[in-house]
């Protein structure tokens, strides 16, 4: 009985994040189609896959200097309510100049909740039960990556583009009144919050900074990971121009795939959330990065729609034992005083990195063969993966990886 009560919580803020996930997958669908109409241009839809990482770069000096001086709960509830607010406006919007204005809104407020999101699941989820959520987290995603783009596309067929948005407003009014039912978790003394200048941020820098040094591990293992998974980044921006030119699927088949994806990441979803207490957290996070590189390799090399679901369903399936992972140990390391500010200093770079790394590889696949780019950049994925997961095993470093120490204090002292 003590322990369903102890999920209670968690649930509720599960269903919270899963149903704004599905939201943003209809959201998703439905801007791309209003763009493409009032346009008629691939580049404008292009666009806005480069909306979410360059407000990243510009918001996320300052997002982590905002949210650990405030109520975690209290910026997730409103960036759900500025986001449902701003999806209506869409409709409403006389051109792509407004449109991309509310793009860029909409992106700050999701730069402002997915800090604050990892910092309350933190503090609301006890650490033993951490692995677990996060593994249902990722089962939620999952679930949403399926049935939201299914749910977009039924609804823009059954009414308009218009009304479908109007609809998805809805999930983030409904993921807000979800969160009013949780507990706040943290004591906010108004009077003690420092204005938001320059040199707070500056001294918040210099908090990171601290914490980054007195911490060397931690930082270097979620600095690989981001790492990494910058290749496989690389890899799904040339997706669509690779299965289709050089493999030579058709939109159809490549629709399929994309299903048979989310269908292999649910798979993987479920059987952590049933078995999760039976992996170490180290074997969760090697397991996982190495698999998904396998299947990128497996991508890279195919040459007909079997031999590339074979790859997809590898990826799909073991991408949630590597996020899962991942959050698990950042969690577990990082002290939820300071995860707002080092969350966002850690996305500001994986942004920076992401942005820079796409204009580079699009740039070389127009001088040399696609195949040779992707296949380039799958065996170097491996490669830092093999390297990554020596790091992750190191013996003396198991610690990080236990799930029953109460915080990093005990290893190292003070963390920042």
């Amino acid at each position: 009985m003590q322990n369903l009560k102890d999920w209670k919580n968690p649930i509720i803020l599960l269903f919270s994040i899963g149903m704004s996930s599905v939201g943003d997958f209809i959201y998703l669908v439905a801007v791309n189609i209003i763009v493409y109409q009032l346009t008629g241009s691939a580049v404008a839809v292009a666009g806005l896959w480069i909306v979410s990482p360059l407000t990243n770069i510009v918001t996320k000096f300052w997002t982590g200097s905002f949210i650990d001086y405030r109520s975690k709960r209290k910026v997730m509830i409103t960036t759900y309510i500025i986001r449902a607010l701003f999806i209506c406006l869409i409709p409403l919007a006389p051109n792509m100049i407004v449109i991309y204005g509310i793009l860029v809104v909409l992106s700050i407020a999701k730069a402002f909740f997915n800090p604050s999101s990892m910092t309350y699941a933190t503090m609301l989820v006890l650490k033993e039960k951490r692995k677990r959520f996060n593994s249902l987290r990722s089962f939620a995603s999952s679930g949403a990556f399926i049935i939201g783009p299914s749910i977009g596309g039924s609804l823009i067929l059954l009414t308009s583009v218009q009304m479908t948005l109007l609809i998805n407003a809805l999930f983030f009014l409904v993921s807000a009144i979800l969160l009013t039912l949780l507990p706040e978790k943290e004591q906010i003394d108004k009077e003690s919050i420092p204005p938001l200048t320059i040199s707070q941020v500056v001294r918040d820098f210099t908090v990171v900074q601290k914490f980054m040094m007195n911490n060397k591990y931690v930082s270097f293992i979620y600095l690989g990971f981001i790492i990494v998974m910058i290749f496989s980044f690389a890899m799904d921006a040339q997706e669509v121009v690779f299965t289709q030119q050089v493999i030579g699927l058709s939109e159809m088949e490549y629709s399929l795939l994309i299903s048979i994806t989310g269908i292999g990441s649910v798979m993987g979803a479920i059987l952590l959330s049933l078995f999760s207490n039976y992996f170490s957290l180290r074997y969760m996070i090697i397991i996982g990065i190495m698999m998904a590189a396998t299947g990128y390799v497996i991508y890279a090399f195919s040459w007909s729609f079997a031999s590339i679901v074979v790859g997809f369903i590898i990826l799909g399936f073991f991408l949630v034992f590597l996020n899962a992972g991942m959050t698990t140990f950042y969690q577990n390391n990082v002290p939820v005083d300071v995860m707002g500010r080092v969350t966002s200093i850690y996305q500001l770079i994986q942004s920076a990195v992401q942005v820079v790394f796409i204009l580079v590889i699009g740039f070389i696949a127009d001088f040399i063969s696609l195949r040779i780019t992707i296949v380039t950049l799958a065996i170097v994925m491996l490669g830092s993966a093999f390297i990554f997961s020596f790091s992750v095993l190191k013996f003396d470093r198991k610690l990080y990886y236990e799930e029953d120490r109460s915080n990093h204090n005990a290893l190292s002292g003070k963390t920042y």
